[in-house]
Parts: C-alpha cells; sequence; structure tokens
C-alpha cells in the first residue's frame, strides 16, 4: 500500500470511528419453505436482532405464492422479538378489495410498516391495472402506515427509459411513501447520481442503499441475468476461480461491500438496508466492523 493511500485509509478509519452508533441498519428476509430454511431464518434473525435493526422486511413473490408464509413469518417475527417488521406487499395479482382486506388486517395486528411494490409479473405480457402508486394511495386510506418504496439506480428492467423510471418513482413518493430502497448495486457512483436526480425532481425522501453481501458469485451472476444490475469487470476479475472456494468468496464479498459502505458515509449516508439471503453471517460481519451498535456489547 503506497503513503498516500495508507493515509487516506488511516483517516477513513478514524472518520469510521468517529460514526459509532450513528449508522442505522436493516434486513430483508424470505419466507422459509421447509423445517431446515426455518431454522436456518431463525438462528439469522437471532444473531442480527442483536445490531437494532430500525426495522426487517419479508419478502413476498406471487410467483411463488407465499402470501400465508409472508404473514406467518411477519406475525412472528414481530411477536418473537419485538422488531419492527415490514412485509412485502404487491398488488400486480390482487383486485383493491383483496389488498384492502391485507391492509386491514395488517393494521389491526399492529403491523403498520409495509414494502409497498408492483410486484413480478407471472405472464410477460400482463397488463397491471395496479402500480405501486397506486397501492401507496390505498395503504393510506386504510391508515398511517409507514412505507417504503423500491427504486433503481439502474433503472427498472421494464421501464421505457431513467427518466419515465424517475418519474415513477416520484409518483410513489407523492402518494405518501415514507422512504424508497434500492436494488442492489456494485457502482456506488451510479447510486450518488440518482440520488441527485432524485432531488433534482423533488425527492425529497430518504433514498436508501441495498447492499447484497456477495457468497456465491455464481449465483449473484444468475441474479443480474433478471434485473438492470451491471457487474463491474474488476468483480469478475477477483472472484475468477473461485466456484468451489466459499471461505475465499465469503471474504472478498465482505470487503466489497465495506468498501462501498465507507465511501457512502462519507457522501453523507446514514441508513443501509441488507439483502440476508437469510444467511447472517457476511452481514453480520460487515455491520460489526462498520461499528453498528450491538444491544449485546
Amino acid at each position: 500500500m503506497s503513503m498516500f493511500h495508507a493515509t487516506q485509509q488511516k483517516v477513513l478509519n478514524q472518520y469510521l470511528a468517529e460514526l459509532q452508533g450513528d449508522i442505522n441498519v436493516s434486513f430483508e428476509f424470505f419466507p422459509p419453505r421447509s423445517d431446515g430454511m426455518e431454522k436456518i431464518l431463525w438462528e439469522t434473525i437471532n444473531k442480527l436482532s442483536t445490531l437494532n435493526p430500525i426495522f426487517v422486511s419479508v419478502t413476498y413473490s406471487a410467483n411463488s405464492g407465499t402470501r400465508n408464509y409472508t404473514d406467518k413469518i411477519t406475525k412472528e417475527i414481530k411477536k418473537r422479538t419485538g422488531l419492527i417488521v415490514a412485509p412485502h406487499l404487491t398488488c400486480i395479482n390482487e383486485t383493491p378489495q383483496a389488498l384492502q382486506m391485507i391492509a386491514q388486517e395488517y393494521w389491526n395486528n399492529g403491523i403498520h410498516n409495509i414494502v409497498a411494490l408492483r410486484g413480478d409479473k407471472i405472464k410477460k405480457n400482463h397488463q397491471s391495472s395496479m402500480y405501486a402508486a397506486d397501492l401507496v394511495c390505498l395503504l393510506k386510506k386504510i391508515g398511517n402506515f409507514d412505507i417504503s418504496v423500491a427504486a433503481y439506480p439502474e433503472v427498472h428492467p421494464e421501464a421505457k427509459n431513467a427518466q419515465s423510471d424517475l418519474i415513477n418513482l416520484k409518483k410513489k413518493i407523492d402518494a405518501g411513501a415514507s422512504r424508497a430502497i434500492t436494488q442492489f448495486f456494485f457502482d456506488v457512483e451510479q447510486y450518488l447520481r440518482f440520488r441527485d436526480l432524485c432531488v433534482s425532481v423533488g425527492i425529497n425522501t430518504e433514498i436508501i442503499p441495498g447492499i447484497l453481501p456477495i457468497f456465491d458469485f455464481r449465483q449473484l451472476q444468475h441474479f443480474v441475468t433478471f434485473t438492470k444490475v451491471k457487474i463491474p469487470d474488476w468483480m469478475y476479475v477477483i472472484f475468477h476461480g473461485l466456484d468451489h472456494d466459499v471461505d475465499t468468496q465469503k471474504m472478498l464479498g465482505t470487503f466489497v461491500a465495506i468498501d462501498m459502505i465507507r465511501i457512502l458515509i462519507k457522501e453523507g449516508v446514514r441508513n443501509f438496508h441488507f439483502y440476508t439471503l437469510n444467511r447472517s453471517d457476511l452481514t453480520y460481519a460487515i455491520c460489526h466492523t462498520l461499528g453498528t451498535k450491538n444491544k449485546n456489547a
């Protein structure tokens, strides 16, 4: 390491030390479909809950038909841990009447946080009658939900262009969303440009970066086939030849995420949302390294 970079690192480490306890995290989980997966999920939740997340979210996909699983896990997390839980709610295959019933049940059960999404298309040419902005409006009529919506620094895969995608995000915010959480990304500059564009069109709510810790680079390459997320060339270089070396992939994945977050912190970001894939090891290591406050410490 050159003297210049060593000095930079020292300054950055000092800056991070000063931010101890000033970084907030949230975590995404998905509903388990087997007893073994459920055991892993609860081990993950118990481990990550010690980091005092500001909320956790539970996914739902119309493609997998897991609404009952989502509801069950959401209620169990709230009951067992007392954490604020935000279930994903999609509108692409639901009627307004059905959505009102689901939302009312959540509200009546003390679940007042929602991640509002249009949802994935089951059929390629499916034409949705409702979009996320419509869902936000519907939720606000039921109760004063705290609503998170999705944002796409590298543009939604189905958007006509970046401008139309940005306009759609503004509609969701104007409808009453409290914040946006981004799709995972690896180009920090792209996120920062996107955040500036949001401000330029009057989006003043927080744009929380979504962080995906890498523990399986081949799996990551599969994920990006149905998103517009770009994997930088340098990542292909550092993960080359490591398909069967899980430990090294985890180590590199941790370093990649920490470096991204360090830059984002310098740019004023304080809240981070982790796509955990129901695994605690990398996310916990990253948050611990960054000084996230541990209630058991």
